[in-house]
């Protein structure tokens, strides 16, 4: 083969070798593409899913917190005793097993909520705990009457936390 054969043959195949890169690069961008829309429609398929799931936690959260306010946390729960010891008990256990009643909920809400839930649920406990510790609160009636009259000069825990999930729902539309 003679230099002349070689150099004819190099023009020969130039634009097979032009019109095969070309394809190349078509076919991968075509793949790549289709690989995007498919994880895309897995992903909208498993939003859709998810979603009422999201939104029932949601509402577990919001259910939580309206039986955690004290207020209605003291009229649902009645004193066993006249003791103050023995109704904070009774209520910060009662609170307790709410909470732990809804704990699978965190998976479904942001962090942020759930943060914002279990501070809600920590600061009706030292409230509770506050009023015990008083020194003109000696039975469970007038436990119940010291955190009814905390309540009237500032909101009631919870209500931050039911404002903060109010808005993150909004916000899922």
């Amino acid at each position: 083969m003679d230099i002349d054969q070689i150099i004819q043959l190099l023009f020969n195949l130039a634009p097979t070798l032009v019109v095969g890169v070309i394809a190349y690069y078509f076919f991968k961008q075509h793949i790549v593409n289709e690989n995007n829309r498919r994880r895309f429609m897995i992903q909208q398929d498993l939003q859709k899913n998810a979603f009422p799931l999201r939104l029932q936690a949601y509402e577990r959260m919001t259910l939580f917190l309206e039986r955690i306010s004290p207020s209605k946390l003291l009229t649902r729960v009645n004193p066993i005793s006249s003791s103050k010891e023995d109704y904070e008990a009774l209520l910060i256990a009662n609170i307790e097993q709410e909470f732990e009643h809804n704990l699978a909920q965190q998976i479904y809400v942001s962090d942020q909520c759930w943060s914002i839930t279990q501070a809600a649920k920590n600061a009706t406990i030292q409230m509770i705990r506050k009023a015990t510790s008083q020194e003109d609160t000696d039975t469970a009636n007038k436990l119940r009457e010291v955190v009814l009259k905390e309540l009237m000069n500032k909101p009631a825990p919870s209500n931050a936390a039911l404002a903060f999930i109010k808005q993150e729902v909004s916000e899922m539309w």
